[in-house]
């Protein structure tokens, strides 16, 4: 059985990482589909990077099913819902579009709209955490938005530093991510000894000039380390003695159970799916919740134990890649049926 899967072209650029890039590279392994990736700046493609999605799509042969990544689908349902009335086509939704941080309020809603009209008229949406399958079912009136959150990879028990200095955020430093917010909080407990490594690409070169001035203060307690793959970005997880990710929005945040699955305690915001008990859930935006954390943490040996307590029953309940692939894999053979 042959799944076709419509991809952004980043998803093969090992330089970008992205949770979303490696859903998908994980699930089109775990189907074997047979991937068509499309270049563009998506959600908001040029025309050519439109005539390259309609030419995709049109490979696919009348009757197949197509899942389309949902950066690439729901921007331009003009182009896809053509389509949808010859094959039938799955969108998998990473974030709903107009939750991207830094959109005009004319942008969101035009995006809103147009990823409204691209879900009504598909076969199936797929969602990457039920939290976020409910807010997508209730944004956008659908009567059922299935949920398949992420996997991850078993993994040792990460061995720390001291177990309370070294902090360490994963994520593209974008306005969506927040570490301006943990920059702020950061500012407020200099008074306690502490390293914050940044993890992830910089695509956003304003939003990077500004929380590097944010921590022009203490610019030599920030390792400013960049995208890593494989054995590099491992070892910055087992030398992390707490995890901060203090995003605006998240669909689910895999970046979370990767700490998690390592047993690394977590305060983090936005994903109440992925931490499900598992670490202290704060509120986005909040400078002085954060602050507070932060220094509960670093002076209550109470707060650290709990919080690795925590991370560690939560590292028994996290699923695995086969049972998302399996997921997926379910709701495209449906389509079939």
């Amino acid at each position: 059985m042959t799944w076709w899967f419509v991809v952004p072209a980043g998803v093969a650029d090992p330089a970008a990482p992205s949770g979303g890039n490696g859903y998908d590279r994980r699930v089109s392994a775990g189907l074997g589909a047979r991937d068509v990736l499309v270049a563009g700046t998506w959600p908001q493609p040029s025309e050519a990077s439109r005539r390259a999605l309609d030419q995709a799509l049109a490979q696919v042969p009348d009757g197949e099913v197509v899942l389309v990544d949902g950066l690439v689908a729901c921007g331009v349902p003009e182009v896809v819902l053509p389509h949808a009335r010859r094959v039938r086509v799955a969108v998998l939704v990473h974030l709903p579009l107009a939750e991207e941080v830094g959109l005009s309020p004319a942008v969101a809603a035009r995006l809103d709209a147009a990823e409204r009209e691209c879900l009504r008229g598909v076969s199936a949406v797929i969602a990457t955490g039920a939290g976020a399958a409910a807010r997508v079912a209730e944004r956008h009136g659908l009567g059922r938005v299935h949920s398949v959150p992420p996997g991850v990879e078993p993994a040792a028990v990460a061995s720390g530093t001291d177990g309370v200095s070294r902090l360490l955020t994963v994520a593209s430093v974008t306005p969506r991510k927040g570490h301006d917010v943990l920059a702020r909080a950061l500012a407020t407990v200099l008074d306690h000894r502490w390293v914050w490594a940044v993890v992830g690409p910089t695509p956003d070169a304003g939003h990077l000039a500004a929380v590097r001035e944010l921590t022009s203060g203490f610019a030599e307690r920030v390792e400013w380390v960049g995208p890593l793959v494989g054995g590099s970005w491992e070892r910055e997880y087992e030398r992390a003695d707490l995890f901060v990710l203090p995003s605006w929005a998240e669909t689910y945040g895999m970046v979370v159970t990767e700490a998690l699955a390592r047993a690394v305690p977590v305060m983090a915001s936005a994903v109440p799916d992925a931490l499900a008990g598992g670490g202290l859930l704060l509120p986005s935006g909040d400078v002085e919740a954060w602050s507070g954390a932060l220094r509960r943490w670093f002076e209550s040996p109470e707060l650290r134990e709990e919080l690795r307590g925590a991370a560690s029953r939560r590292r028994g309940e996290l699923s695995t890649w086969d049972e998302t692939v399996k997921g997926v894999g379910a709701v495209l053979a449906s389509l079939r049926a």
